[in-house]
């Protein structure tokens, strides 16, 4: 914003004294923000599993230590197997030109959910007895065979799979939707970011029918305990999401690294190949995250369901009280939105006056003169960090304390619609924010390889007039667009606005819908304590 926007430089321009803090913000938020956050639902999906196997006393019975550690063996043998699928990209099929880059990482996490798919069947047969029954949320008692356990798990698996890939369809510029956006910039920014907010609000249909099918197929088979398989399933091939997500902020640095040195153009032009593919593959990586997180959240309310000893009756849609917390619910992903959103455009604002007082008050600097000053980086990474501090408090707050406060003074059944809820909206928030803002990103890169054109009126060379066909008509012309044009300069305040959409809001709704479950199971038991789970305010129980 601070460059490209307000001052009319590159983006990683050398003179810009915010590129370190950008390089440094890449590393924080999708290496260390986003492996913190598929790695809190690899241990919570874990939990909820186990939460849910221990209800069980005919698991523990028949298959013992081992049965009731089934769901840590899928979260093994899922890292095992990605060890053994990294060679694919390293030493089996690496990359020798720009267009084997996607296809080697597709390749990659195909082939590891193929052969965890195999592993997955076995673990099953070793872990779990030949039959067990579980306590359903309805009440009545569910016989279970390894066979159905496998299901579920793959289900979620490929499920997780299928989720990635229709990710990259609606955010890389190889495919029609992101180019589509692309054109809308010939009109301006404005046209370009109505296509673009269309383009992630239609990009849920797909995934979140998905995610649908999957808790109703898991749920249909192993009631709650089978949608927390599930979500182990979709998160069995996290070590190569998480190395193929990783991938992009690494393209990215390489190539703000490669601008701020003022190397060769041919570098940069590599390196921009790579960051577009890298673009792609932390699009697949976002994609993925959210859907597991849904699926963690999903699991970790059946856990609390189970913790709290509730029945079918109880959990029903058509209490007052719980249809009115959902309906709460529903609107803390917004309200979350709106706090975090807000930070980045103040932290941004106060950035881009920092950046327009070093350009003001350091002689040489913006215009680039010999022996000028040095910017200075270090005062933009200090705002950057000291907001992300100071900004992130009021959020967290919002997420921790809205189900202790609901299970307090309303009772678990109030939670329950709460969760339900938060999740409902939740997903759908995430995957279109984090959609929209991908296609924004890979639209400007598109326009910036010189992949659009646009019709032109065709001017005379000489007298610099527009000329016309024989019944008057403009004759037109196709004019490749590239960066400095106007149709660059729209799609740039597209992805600027996507920036806190793809980065900020989209993953922190993956750690809203996860940390509100988790907080409601471990205080399942305080709430009950109040009032045999009815809350301060005593609601009783009933329905319409």
């Amino acid at each position: 914003l601070a460059g490209k926007v307000v001052s009319g430089i590159p983006e990683d321009d050398p003179r810009n004294p915010a590129t370190i803090a950008d390089n440094v913000g890449d590393n924080v938020g999708d290496v260390a923000g986003m492996g913190s956050d598929l790695f809190g639902s690899f241990a919570e999906a874990t939990c909820a599993a186990l939460v849910v196997a221990a209800q069980s006393g005919s698991l523990i019975a028949q298959g013992g230590w081992a049965g009731l550690m089934f769901p840590v063996a899928i979260s093994g043998g899922g890292i095992l197997v990605c060890l053994v699928c990294s060679f694919i990209a390293t030493h089996i099929q690496p990359v020798k030109k720009e267009v084997d880059i996607e296809k080697v990482l597709k390749v990659q996490l195909g082939a590891t959910t193929i052969i965890l798919t195999v592993v997955v069947y076995i673990l099953a047969y070793i872990f779990l007895p030949s039959k067990f029954q579980i306590n359903a949320v309805s009440g009545t008692v569910i016989n279970f065979t390894p066979t159905k356990a496998w299901g579920c798990t793959i289900a979620g698996l490929w499920s997780g799979c299928m989720i990635g890939f229709i990710t990259e369809y609606y955010t890389s510029h190889s495919y029609k939707p992101v180019r589509e956006v692309a054109q809308a910039c010939e009109t301006g920014a404005a046209t370009n970011i109505i296509y673009g907010l269309a383009l992630g609000y239609k990009s849920t249909i797909i995934p979140v029918g998905i995610l649908a099918g999957i808790v109703f197929v898991a749920f249909s088979l192993m009631d709650m305990y089978g949608v927390a398989l599930a979500a182990l399933g979709m998160l069995g091939t996290l070590s190569t999401c998480l190395a193929i997500d990783v991938y992009g902020p690494i393209c990215d640095n390489a190539g703000g690294i490669a601008e701020m040195a003022e190397m060769p153009e041919t570098v940069r032009e590599k390196t921009d190949a790579l960051d577009a593919a890298g673009n792609t593959t932390a699009a697949i990586g976002k994609g993925f995250a959210i859907g597991s997180a849904c699926l963690v959240g999903l699991a970790l309310f059946g856990a609390f369901v189970t913790r709290a000893g509730l029945n079918l009756a109880s959990v029903s849609l058509v209490s007052p009280l719980i249809f009115a917390s959902l309906i709460f619910g529903a609107m803390i992903p917004y309200w979350f939105s709106a706090m975090t959103m807000k930070s980045v455009g103040q932290a941004a604002n106060e950035m881009v006056k920092e950046v327009a007082r070093q350009f003001r008050e350091i002689p040489g600097l913006l215009e680039g003169t010999p022996g000028h000053a040095p910017p200075d980086h270090a005062r933009c990474i200090k705002i950057s960090t000291d907001a992300s501090l100071r900004e992130m408090v009021p959020p967290a707050v919002l997420v921790m304390t809205a189900p202790i406060l609901t299970g307090m003074f309303f009772g678990v059944e109030a939670v329950v619609g709460l969760l339900a809820g938060g999740m409902a909206s939740g997903v759908q928030l995430a995957i279109s924010a984090s959609n929209t803002g991908g296609a924004w990103d890979n639209a400007k890169k598109y326009v910036e390889k010189g992949g659009l054109y646009i019709d032109m009126p065709k001017r005379d060379e000489v007298t610099g007039e527009i000329m016309r066909d024989e019944f008057g008509s403009p004759i037109l012309v196709s004019v490749r667009q590239r960066k400095g044009s106007e149709c660059h300069k729209a799609a740039v305040v597209g992805d600027t606005v996507g920036d806190p959409l793809k980065d900020t809001s989209g993953p922190a709704l993956n750690i809203l819908m996860k940390l509100m479950a988790i907080i409601s199971l471990v205080f399942a038991d305080f709430f009950m304590s109040i009032n045999n789970g009815q809350g301060y305010f005593n609601i009783p129980r009933r329905v319409f």
